[in-house]
């Protein structure tokens, strides 16, 4: 379902500070998350398609995605965020770990990405990032238009969750509000966080200890991320597989649910369509 934004969707002003959230995250990068992201791209991602392949990065935040497709073999790497934050994080990651292929990161919304000037990729993925342009269908059609004929478009979005209206007056807020106001409503969040994880008999420390083998993120990062992330926007399986078909290009490992209540938040489905060739 789509839900409005405000903020024109190729500027900065208007949207969450995510690279200051990178940023800071970014300082927790060790092997076990490399690892971690390693696994989360080999999810939606064969082995063999990453051997060699050119490798796009739409949205790179930390970069660590970016990083973690360099040391599974792709042969070049270009990651560009909106963010110059993120793309300062990205480079210095990269240039941190040293890694041998070609690569560069780059200042760029989704929407002045071009193919004739930038080429096409084998791989285009963009993770969590194309539900916060403000324009998220037209973002996919930009990222989409990037693959390469038989090449993969992997991607997350959003679920579409009952209090998606909630969510987004209450991200349009938070973007704005002032450290404190922010550290308050997380301070809120995460009580009803606990509660609701001990109604259902589940361990909650043990599952803030545990989150960095998911996509080798961190629990409070995100959570920072989550209440934050406006522009916002979500979606279903199945529109996505109809906007994709429109595109040329055909589902090959999709992990999609259904509408959720949403109280605490919308999980992300996790899309790989291959394109035609």
């Amino acid at each position: 379902m789509k839900t409005k934004s405000s903020p024109e969707p190729t500027q900065l002003s208007g949207h969450f500070a995510f690279g200051k959230n990178w940023a800071s995250y970014a300082a927790l990068v060790g092997e076990r998350e490399i690892e971690e992201a390693k696994k989360g791209l080999l999810k939606l991602i064969p082995a063999e398609d990453l051997q060699g392949r050119s490798f796009l990065d739409i949205g790179s935040g930390s970069g660590l995605h970016a990083l973690a497709a360099a040391h599974l073999g792709v042969g070049r790497v270009m990651a560009v965020d909106i963010d110059p934050d993120s793309v300062d994080t990205t480079k210095t990651l990269l240039e941190h770990h040293r890694i041998a292929i070609p690569w560069r990161a780059e200042q760029m919304s989704v929407f002045e990405l071009d193919p004739a000037k930038i080429g096409v990729f084998d791989i285009v993925y963009s993770w969590g990032v194309l539900h916060h342009t403000g324009d998220m269908w037209r973002a996919i059609e930009k990222a989409a238009s990037l693959v390469a004929p038989n090449g993969l478009f992997a991607f997350a979005l959003y679920r579409s969750t009952k209090m998606d209206a909630f969510w987004t007056r209450e991200k349009r807020w938070y973007a704005h509000a002032s450290s404190t106001s922010q550290a308050i409503a997380r301070g809120i969040y995460l009580a009803m966080y606990r509660l609701s994880y001990a109604a259902r008999g589940i361990d909650y420390g043990n599952y803030v200890k545990n989150y960095r083998s998911s996509r080798g993120m961190d629990f409070y990062h995100d959570v920072h991320d989550w209440l934050g992330g406006y522009p916002y926007e979500t979606t279903l399986g199945p529109e996505v597989e109809r906007k994709l078909a429109t595109l040329g290009f055909k589902p090959e490992r999709v992990f999609a649910s259904p509408m959720t209540r949403g109280l605490l938040g919308s999980g992300c489905d996790e899309y790989a369509y291959r394109r035609r060739p």
